[in-house]
């Protein structure tokens, strides 16, 4: 992934997205070429000239101000996860390009497992910003089992959602799901473009999966910190639960994912059943199993990133 690419097709794609009417400006006669805002309009937007704007489009980002990045976030009407997004493209697009590295093996910490291990009633598991599952509790795993059943270590939400069958069955709203995956990844793309294991897994995808192709070229990006999730499990069946995201200060790129369901609602009736059967599973599983907590392993060896 090229910093100057995609600080240039970002900016392209939004000023794409949003006519002239919407940005508040006089919507003139029929002879427009394109639907969104022109780059002349865009700078005339952010208060910058035409040639600085265009110079920018073409992802010459070094040097550009905060200011600058906040003018084209208000012309653009940005949300809070594309400004962001704007501005760790600008950073990365105006410090050069550097080698892909590999990063560091996560390391999920013993007392982090306590915790997911003491939320007895609430499914959990702690995900790195690669959407790769590295620990879990007993009820998380058993609603996420279909993920974890997936070939491969660490199990990957994103390989579940566009490479596996059972992610349509598991995820009613696959549509919608998929579409915030991906979104997630290009957000996690923009904010360090050098993993090298994020661009192996964003290559991999795009690859093998059309449907992943057509939705990263959309340039979307969101921030995942919570809201609603339906499910349809193969134990329990349909329930709709709440989830949090819960970053580690400590633990940098690391996030507890926490679900929960309303009192007296149908998903916590469901909920409490999943947990009677991954109880009465546990012992006939072997450690390591869907129904068992877990610290995943990373493959051993120089491969594993």
């Amino acid at each position: 992934m090229d910093a100057r690419s995609e600080f240039r097709d970002f900016l392209t794609s939004r000023r794409a997205g949003i006519t002239p009417g919407q940005a508040g400006l006089p919507v003139h006669g029929g002879n427009r070429r394109v639907t969104g805002l022109r780059r002349e309009e865009v700078a005339l937007l952010a208060g910058v000239s035409a040639d600085y704007y265009i110079k920018l489009e073409r992802g010459n980002a070094g040097g550009v101000s905060d200011s600058v990045l906040e003018a084209l976030s208000r012309a653009l009407r940005l949300d809070e996860a594309e400004r962001a997004h704007l501005f760790a493209l600008a950073h990365a697009a105006g410090t050069g390009t550097r080698t892909p590295a590999r990063t560091p093996r996560p390391h999920v910490r013993p007392s982090i497992q306590r915790v997911l291990d003491s939320m007895s009633t609430t499914p959990a598991y702690v995900r790195n910003r690669r959407l790769d599952i590295l620990a879990t509790n007993r009820l998380g795993s058993a609603l996420i089992s279909p993920i974890l059943a997936t070939p491969g270590r660490p199990p990957n939400v994103a390989r579940f959602m566009f490479l596996d069958p059972a992610a349509g069955d598991y995820y009613p709203d696959w549509e919608r799901m998929a579409a915030g995956t991906v979104a997630i990844l290009r957000a996690e793309a923009g904010r360090d473009p050098h993993d090298r294991a994020l661009t192996d897994l964003v290559g991999e995808l795009s690859t093998r999966s059309d449907l992943f192709r057509t939705r990263w070229a959309t340039h979307n990006v969101h921030l995942h910190r919570g809201g609603t999730k339906r499910l349809r499990h193969p134990v329990v069946g349909e329930l709709t639960l709440d989830y949090d995201a819960l970053e580690l200060p400590a633990d940098t790129g690391l996030t507890i994912m926490a679900y929960s369901a309303e009192p007296a609602s149908p998903a916590l009736n469901a909920l409490n059943l999943l947990a009677s059967w991954a109880a009465s599973g546990a012992e006939d599983d072997a450690s390591g199993s869907a129904t068992s907590p877990m610290s995943i392993p990373w493959p051993p060896g120089p491969s594993a990133s």
